[in-house]
């Protein structure tokens, strides 16, 4: 899932990484079929519904109790400028005070200015030259107990065997949504206190 024909620093592969999730997820499988000079074939496996044809009454859906922060301050790092513009702007809307960085270096110079930073918020895929796992550990080294949440649009397994993340790291899957985002954020937060 991680193949791509981009040079490094220009793109992740991430199409075929988030097919593969939603697919796994549906437990389906995909069946890829490469032949040089031929192309490439594609088959998604989906399980078939089994069933009435008439359509289950709709459930209402419950809203979600949002989460609200009181002031703490997250250092988000997010290399896509809109997906980082989402993610501040639902964190401030929640009640947090944000701080943002493109890239690694950036987010290290911020971590030195602020040392009351509460929670650093990471993609883990980071153009720049230094991507969310080295960001982590060097921030670890430099504020030790900092709590740290890593995002991706990944699977969660594709990133943990691919060597990017240990088993165990916090990591929120990209899309999230903002009740998402609102709950990890402050689980996160209420194990440091």
């Amino acid at each position: 899932p991680f193949f791509t024909t981009k040079e490094a620093g220009k793109g992740t592969g991430l199409g075929l990484s988030q097919v593969y999730g939603f697919v796994r997820q549906s437990n389906g499988h995909v069946r890829i079929n490469s032949e040089l000079g031929e192309g490439t074939t594609i088959k998604i496996y989906l399980p078939r519904l089994i069933g009435s044809d008439e359509e289950p009454a709709e459930m209402p859906a419950k809203s979600p109790v949002m989460v609200r922060g009181a002031g703490e301050t997250i250092l988000v790092v997010e290399d896509e400028p809109d997906l980082r513009a989402y993610t501040t702007e639902t964190l401030r809307d929640l009640g947090y005070r944000v701080l943002e960085a493109a890239e690694g270096r950036e987010a290290l110079e911020i971590v030195e200015r602020h040392p009351e930073i509460d929670l650093l918020f990471t993609d883990v895929v980071l153009t720049g030259g230094m991507n969310g796992r080295a960001l982590s550990d060097e921030v670890s080294r430099r504020k030790p107990g900092l709590p740290v949440l890593f995002t991706t649009g990944y699977t969660s397994n594709a990133i943990v065997h691919h060597g990017r993340l240990d088993p165990g790291m916090h990591l929120i899957g990209k899309p999230f949504t903002y009740a998402e985002l609102a709950t990890k954020v402050r689980r996160m937060l209420d194990r440091t206190v």
